[in-house]
């Protein structure tokens, strides 16, 4: 599930004509309507920016609270990429998610379930979602790595795609989708029910329902075929939840968030609103195939028609002007790996725009990386050592660069929570991007 591809030519939104979105398909009467210990899950919405969609508020989980807008720190493999979880805490994050295909191949949901889950497991003490991990079932399963081809700019491409010279490693099915280990080639199922059981075993406070991810690629009767299919997946998760909420006994409550898919149809996606709006979830997680340049329009058709009491979920976004789009058309928290992605490949961000420390510019450059940046890395770093680090391929350049990124998207999502308190959300917008995208170059230093 990625909510930020990009291609050099829009795909094409499907706007749908007043009035021809199906209402939601009735639930099956055999899926339960509500959980008794549902209250131990809640979010409140705050304030609200007048024109808009964006708004405040908090959720309430059995580790804590998390203010929203909020930036969710990527922790795939039950970490932060080459950051302790003592300096996720000071760069202020105020939760992490993890990915439930890579812990249930390694090292196995069962091993965090013995340690007393996620949290516990890497010394993490505030809230935590997994991913169901759908997105990596099929991404990988595809052979394009840890992205999924989005780059069609019509719908006409194969309902099979398969990157270049590769393997399809991942085959659907009604019941759910066979796939290949890409850690060693061994054959594994997941089902709503299995992605159900892995994720109360890691013990996230949010998991989400298992969902089949689809691509630009699809044809429009394929996103329809899916849709249908992720629908019926998302009535089978729910019953599951449910389930092994009664029978995992002593076990906190975990929230669980409905995923909504329809590409770039907004008919089909304020179906898959309405529909999945009809079962007893938690929250709700955007996904799916959509590229940059609309994602507000479809966060808002997603908002529209979304309780206004649950949370929304942005899958798979981190740059400013994404931040800014998704919270002004009505996301409360989203999450991305760019930021220490990046960080591998030298590039730190500032006010000015992202930048690459690999310049040899940087090399007698003794400033920090942002001038004024709060962070562990910039008030005892300079940026001069740090190129020195990454040309001598030595690890710690991962990490005060990964903190330092990860702490400019925190603070920038901070910000703009507290600018819709104080109605200042749009001058912040216009200085933070204004500045941002300028194209300069960095101004500062050698």
């Amino acid at each position: 599930m990625s909510s930020s591809a990009q291609s050099t030519t829009p795909a094409p939104l499907h706007p749908a004509a007043p009035g021809t979105t199906p209402e939601a398909t009735p639930v099956s009467a055999d899926v339960p309507s509500s959980h008794p210990r549902q209250g131990e899950f809640g979010f409140t919405v705050g304030a609200r920016l007048d024109g808009t969609r964006a708004r405040t508020g908090v959720i309430r989980t059995p580790h804590g609270e998390i203010a929203t807008p909020a930036f969710i720190a990527v922790g795939t493999k039950a970490t932060v990429k080459a950051v302790t979880p003592e300096a996720v805490a000071d760069f202020g994050a105020q939760a992490v998610l993890a990915n439930a295909y890579h812990l249930y191949l390694q090292p196995g949901s069962d091993v965090l379930d013995a340690a007393g889950g996620l949290g516990r497991f890497m010394n993490w003490p505030g809230p935590t979602f997994t991913d169901s991990g759908g997105f990596q079932v099929m991404s990988l399963g595809s052979g394009f790595k840890k992205v999924i081809d989005m780059k069609a700019t019509t719908p006409s491409g194969s309902d099979d795609a398969v990157a270049p010279g590769k393997e399809r490693l991942a085959n659907v099915d009604d019941d759910g989708v066979w796939f290949k280990s890409h850690l060693n080639g061994d054959v594994h199922r997941f089902t709503p029910e299995v992605s159900m059981n892995v994720q109360h075993e890691i013990g996230a406070d949010i998991m989400f329902a298992f969902d089949e991810l689809t691509t630009l690629h699809n044809s429009r009767a394929y996103q329809e075929e899916s849709l249908e299919r992720t629908r019926l997946w998302a009535e089978r998760c729910v019953t599951e939840h449910f389930r092994l909420t009664d029978t995992r006994v002593g076990k906190e409550y975990q929230g669980l968030f409905g995923v909504i898919q329809g590409a770039q149809y907004e008919d089909l996606r304020r179906k898959a609103c309405r529909d999945l709006a009809a079962m007893p979830f938690d929250g709700f997680g955007i996904g799916g195939a959509l590229e940059k340049e609309n994602l507000g329009t479809i966060v808002g058709w997603c908002a529209d028609e979304l309780p206004e009491d649950k949370p929304r979920h942005l899958l798979g976004i981190s740059e400013p002007d994404d931040i800014f789009t998704a919270i002004e058309n009505g996301a409360d928290t989203f999450d991305c790996v760019s930021p220490t992605r990046v960080a591998r490949n030298s590039a730190f961000y500032t006010q000015h725009g992202r930048f690459n420390l690999s310049g040899q510019r940087y090399k007698l450059d003794f400033t920090p990386l942002q001038a004024g940046c709060d962070c562990y890395t910039c008030t005892h770093y300079t940026r001069a050592y740090i190129h020195h680090l990454h040309k001598a391929k030595e690890l710690l350049s991962h990490t005060l660069i990964s903190i330092h990124n990860e702490r400019f998207v925190v603070r920038l999502v901070d910000e703009a929570r507290a600018a819709i308190e104080t109605g200042t959300f749009f001058e912040l917008k216009e200085r933070v991007l204004g500045e941002y995208y300028a194209g300069n170059p960095d101004p500062q230093g050698a």
